[in-house]
């Protein structure tokens, strides 16, 4: 981004070369040294593997990053959610697009077909009468879309039953104009924050094994899966040793959260070992009640739908919070106006969607500020 031709008083936070105390709060704050360490870590596991890597950008909702995790993360291309989310990212430039969810309706559909035009575009389906709204679509504006049968392996949200439910609906898919099968969405969301590993893992068979069920079955009606998508942060590596998945949709790898804090890996510490990158910084701006200091980072720069945050401190708690303010626990009273706090948000992914800005810094230097590129692309 070129910040010189910027207009005086451009709503960002910070701007590179500025140090960390000069960044304006609440801001969301990216360590590069640890954000990097994750881009390696899962970078050499796909490769050690053999596996794909699909990275879900849903997590961060950022061009700049999904580019480096194609680049340099080993990444073949991204999810997305919505069809709005994967516009925004065509725009930016990536090509190679799964919208890793069901898509309804015409106004959607159309869109998502005239995407294909400039992108390699996959959906997923759970659900016959979309097949032939995808279809059509596709037919009026020329176009090819991709489609995956999604299949319920246990997380009862979304996708037909596994079995033979699911090849029915991959014969439709493979008898509608302009729709090509792809293969079979199989990613299990619950379990991916199961803390005990010894739980994880037996909810991670339990899917892997309707996944595989479903997968022969559909070659045996002689429609081969070129992509078994699935898997997320916390169980990756388990699906990875069942031989079932061959594309992982892994999205907070990149940043981590305070949820994640809790998920335990089979050998100890965090999933993959991957750290913490991602932070809100926080500025101290009232001290007025002994031990209980308060910050300016509220409900809209934190989402707490997974707990509180975790204060990036010793002996400091953040406890309560409200629009704007965050109420800490601070029983030595050695906080004052103006001190700032690392905050590691309860769950990533909606937090980046309460920002505009990612400030990425080194050290104590700001290095580069990424825009939220589909913030709020939510339809």
């Amino acid at each position: 981004m070129d910040f010189e031709t910027l207009e005086v008083g451009y709503d960002i936070p910070a701007r590179p070369g500025q140090r960390i105390d000069q960044i304006l709060t609440p801001a969301l704050v990216v360590d590069l040294d640890r954000f990097e360490h994750n881009l390696r870590r899962m970078r050499d596991f796909v490769a050690r593997t053999g596996l794909r890597l699909r990275a879900h950008a849903k997590t961060h909702k950022s061009a700049d990053i999904a580019r480096m995790q194609i680049e340099e993360g080993g990444a073949c291309g991204i999810c997305c959610q919505k069809v709005s989310e994967a516009e925004a990212f065509v725009r930016a430039g990536i090509t190679d697009i799964l919208v890793s969810n069901e898509v309804w309706g015409e106004a959607r559909t159309d869109r998502l077909a005239r995407l294909a035009a400039k992108a390699r575009i996959i959906v997923c389906v759970d659900d016959v009468r979309s097949v032939d709204q995808l279809s059509q679509a596709a037919l009026r504006h020329g176009a090819t879309l991709e489609v995956l049968i999604e299949i319920d392996c246990g997380a009862h949200r979304c996708g037909v039953a596994p079995g033979s439910v699911a090849v029915e609906l991959a014969q439709a898919v493979k008898h509608a104009p302009s729709l090509r099968f792809e293969g079979v969405q199989a990613y299990q969301g619950s379990l991916q924050h199961v803390e005990d590993p010894i739980e994880r893992r037996q909810k991670v068979e339990a899917a892997a094994r309707a996944t595989r069920t479903t997968v022969e079955m559909l070659a045996a009606a002689g429609m081969e899966c070129h992509t078994v998508g699935g898997a997320g942060t916390g169980s990756f590596a388990m699906d990875a040793a069942l031989g079932v998945i061959n594309e992982l949709q892994c999205g907070s790898y990149i940043f981590m959260d305070a949820h994640y804090d809790q998920v335990e890996e089979e050998g100890g510490g965090r999933p993959g070992g991957m750290e913490n990158s991602l932070f809100v910084l926080a500025g101290v701006t009232s001290t007025a009640i002994a031990g209980r200091p308060v910050c300016d980072a509220g409900l809209k720069a934190l989402a707490v739908d997974s707990g509180l945050p975790r204060v990036d401190r010793a002996r400091i708690q953040y406890v309560r919070a409200s629009d704007e303010h965050g109420v800490l626990d601070d029983p030595e009273s050695v906080l004052d106006v103006g001190d700032r706090l690392l905050l590691v948000p309860g769950h990533c992914d909606p937090t980046c969607n309460l920002h505009d800005w990612y400030v990425a810094v080194r050290g104590d230097r700001v290095e580069a500020i990424w825009p939220v590129t589909a913030r709020g692309k939510l339809f």
